[in-house]
C-alpha cells in the first residue's frame, strides 16, 4: 500500500449542521484492530441475471468468491462454525450480490417485510457509496426471503437516525435452500441468496448522485447473524443460558471484521471496485485506497475526542490531551506534521493538509470529506 502521511491537523469550528447538544455526543468505542483492507473487483455481468437464488449464470461462475467471513471482532476470536462467502456483479441497471451460507439447520420465522430480520438467522448488506460514513444503506434477508431495508443518515453512535420506512424500489431478492427449511428431522447443506439492487436507488447517496463508473470504489460490508438452536417439540428454538434463562447472544460473522461487535462502523468496511470488463474476460486487481491511512489517522482522533468529551465536558485542545502525541499512525508520509488543534465547547473539526494543498476533514459526528487544493 502506498504510504499517505499525516499532516497538519486542525480541530476547528464547524457550523454545517449547527452545534449539537451535549447529550447528543456519546462515547464512541474504539475498535480493537486497525481496518482489515478487504477489496473485491466487481465485473460486469455478461448476460441477464435471473434472480432465483441459485447463482447459475456463467457470469457468476466466472467471478471469484470473497474471503470467508470472520468473527465480527476479528482473528482474535474463534473462526465461524459455518462458511459464508459472497460474489458481486454489476450491469447498467443493478448491483448484484450473491451469497453462500453453509448451514446444517436452515430455519426462519419472520414473514412480514421490514420485520427486525436479525431476530432470525440472516444475511446482511451494507453500502456506503461515497465512503464518508454517513448516508448509507442496510439490507437484511432471512431464509424465507423476507427483507428489511433501511437508510441510515448517520451511524447510531453519531445520532442516526435510521429511516425504517424507506424502501429500495425495484429491489429483487431470492433464496435457494439446499435442504428443507424449518425441518429438524434432516440435515441441510445451507442456503444461497441472490440480490439485485437498482442503481436508481443507490445513486441517491453516491458521489455526484450517479451510478459508479469503471475504476470507482465504494465501501461495502456483509454480515451474517447466526443463533445457536436446540429442537423442542419438533421446532428450532434459540438456546438459552442455563443460569439466567436469557437467549444466548447471536454470533456475528462479517466479510471485513469490525474490531468490535458493531457493524455500524463504516470506516472498517471493505472496498468494492467496479470494472467495465465483463466477467471471465480478464483477471484484474483492485487499486488500494491511497487515502486509507490518513482517513484512519482522522478516525483515531475522532474516537479519542468523543471519549475525552464525555469525561471532561469539552473537546481536547491538543494531541497531548488525547494521548496521541506519540501515535505513529498520525505521522503518515506526505502530510504536514505536527498537527494544530482548535476547538469550541461543543464542536471540533480535524483537517489534514497534504503536500499539494488538498485537505482531509473529520468532525464531531464522524463525517469525513476531502477538499482539493485551491
Amino acid at each position: 500500500m502506498k504510504k499517505i502521511a499525516a499532516g497538519i491537523l486542525i480541530l476547528g469550528f464547524i457550523c454545517l449542521a449547527g452545534p449539537p447538544l451535549f447529550s447528543d455526543l456519546n462515547k464512541v468505542e474504539e475498535p480493537k484492530i486497525s481496518p482489515v483492507q478487504r477489496y473485491y473487483m466487481c465485473h460486469r455481468a455478461a448476460e441477464p441475471i435471473l434472480i432465483d437464488g441459485r447463482l447459475e449464470e456463467n457470469s457468476w461462475k466466472k467471478v471469484y468468491w470473497s474471503e470467508d467471513f470472520l468473527d465480527i471482532v476479528g482473528k482474535s476470536q474463534p473462526r465461524p462454525r459455518y462458511k459464508t462467502r459472497v460474489k458481486m456483479l454489476w450491469d447498467d441497471e443493478y448491483f448484484y450480490v450473491g451469497a453462500e451460507l453453509e448451514e446444517p439447520h436452515v430455519w426462519a420465522t419472520l414473514t412480514a417485510r421490514d420485520s427486525i430480520i436479525y431476530q432470525d438467522n440472516d444475511f446482511e448488506v451494507f453500502i456506503d457509496p461515497d465512503g464518508d460514513t454517513h448516508d448509507y444503506y442496510e439490507l437484511e434477508i432471512n431464509a424465507l426471503n423476507t427483507v428489511w431495508d433501511l437508510l441510515l443518515i448517520k451511524p447510531y453512535r453519531d445520532g442516526g437516525p435510521a429511516i425504517h420506512a424507506w424502501d429500495i424500489q425495484g429491489l429483487k431478492t431470492a433464496v435457494s435452500v439446499d435442504g428443507t427449511i424449518n425441518n429438524p428431522a434432516d440435515k441441510d447443506r445451507g442456503w444461497s441468496v441472490e440480490i439485485a439492487i437498482p442503481w436508481e436507488v443507490l445513486k441517491e447517496a453516491a458521489p455526484f448522485k450517479k451510478k459508479p463508473e469503471s475504476g470507482d470504489r465504494w465501501r461495502v460490508n456483509f454480515s451474517r447473524v447466526e443463533y445457536r438452536t436446540v429442537v423442542e417439540n419438533g421446532t428450532y428454538v434459540k438456546m438459552k443460558d442455563k443460569t439466567s434463562g436469557q437467549v444466548l447472544p447471536e454470533d456475528n460473522w462479517t466479510w471485513a471484521p469490525q474490531g468490535l461487535i458493531n457493524i455500524h462502523y463504516p470506516e472498517m468496511w471493505g472496498y468494492v471496485q467496479f470494472t467495465s470488463t465483463e466477467a471471465g474476460k480478464a483477471r484484474e486487481y483492485c487499486e488500494e485506497d491511497p487515502e486509507a491511512e490518513v482517513r484512519w489517522a482522522l478516525r483515531l482522533i475522532y474516537y479519542r475526542q468523543r471519549d475525552y468529551f464525555i469525561r471532561n465536558g469539552r473537546f481536547a485542545r491538543s494531541l497531548e490531551e488525547l494521548n496521541l502525541a506519540r501515535e505513529k499512525a498520525l505521522k503518515v508520509r506526505g502530510w504536514d506534521y505536527p498537527p494544530q488543534v482548535q476547538t469550541t465547547p461543543s464542536l471540533f473539526e480535524a483537517v489534514y493538509t497534504g503536500k499539494q494543498g488538498e485537505k482531509m476533514h473529520i468532525r464531531q459526528d464522524g463525517l469525513v470529506w476531502k477538499t482539493e487544493a485551491r
